[in-house]
């Protein structure tokens, strides 16, 4: 593919690019053609019709490379390409990207084992269980980029467990708290204890002020705190 075909995709919108997997495509025993086309397909969610004519005009690849690149990457277990009844009863060709979801899960989780510093894959399991999904790999993305920010395993636990207590359990939200946290200079869990403190006694203090106003049940919200 020519490097100005390629722009022009870019420019388009029609690919967006983790950036885990930018990094790392070579892992994953792929050419930067099968790259493309692979990124292609992701941003089309899992479980689509699959439609060969248009990702050619899309992607700027003849419909026999298209088809030579669908066989590679369903042969390293990247993709598959199932015959499907649709909602009105006709045949199609449906793409499941559900192999390469679990392969880059597989890189990821390999790799932050390997990290000395954190033990990432504990924090996943730990928001897994909080949350009662599997993450995906986008999310996967988000809290390795906590840790290569500084964020220890210990402030990051005791963001989840405040999103989870605040009734909030999703990663825009413990990102927030991190965010605040940090702008306050609170590192352990030390300081988080001392923290509530200081709120609980500001509670109290305007409870006794206004004592038609329940405290108690006011929920703290991270996102208006200043």
């Amino acid at each position: 593919m020519k490097s100005s075909k390629m722009i022009e995709i870019f420019k388009d919108g029609n690919i967006t690019i983790p950036i885990y997997f930018m990094k790392n495509y070579k892992k994953f025993n792929i050419n930067s053609d099968e790259f493309l086309l692979l990124m292609y397909l992701y941003n089309n969610g899992n479980d689509f019709t699959f439609n060969p004519d248009k990702i050619s005009i899309d992607m700027g690849y003849d419909i026999s490379s298209v088809m030579s690149f669908i066989n590679d990457l369903s042969d390293k277990n990247l993709l598959k390409v199932d015959v499907r009844k649709n909602e009105k009863g006709f045949m199609e060709d449906i793409v499941s990207l559900d192999g390469f979801y679990d392969k880059l899960k597989m890189f990821v989780v390999s790799e932050v084992n390997d990290t000395s510093e954190h033990d990432n894959s504990t924090i996943y399991e730990m928001i897994e269980q909080e949350f009662g999904r599997t993450l995906s790999p986008i999310e996967y993305e988000i809290i390795k980029a906590w840790t290569e920010n500084n964020f220890s395993d210990e402030i990051i636990k005791e963001a989840i467990k405040e999103a989870v207590f605040n009734g909030v359990p999703n990663l825009k939200y413990i990102d927030k708290i991190l965010f605040e946290w940090n702008k306050k200079g609170i590192t352990t869990s030390k300081d988080v204890e001392e923290n509530r403190k200081k709120r609980k006694n500001i509670i109290q203090k305007n409870k006794s002020e206004d004592s038609d106003i329940d405290m108690d049940i006011v929920d703290w919200n991270w996102f208006d705190d200043e």
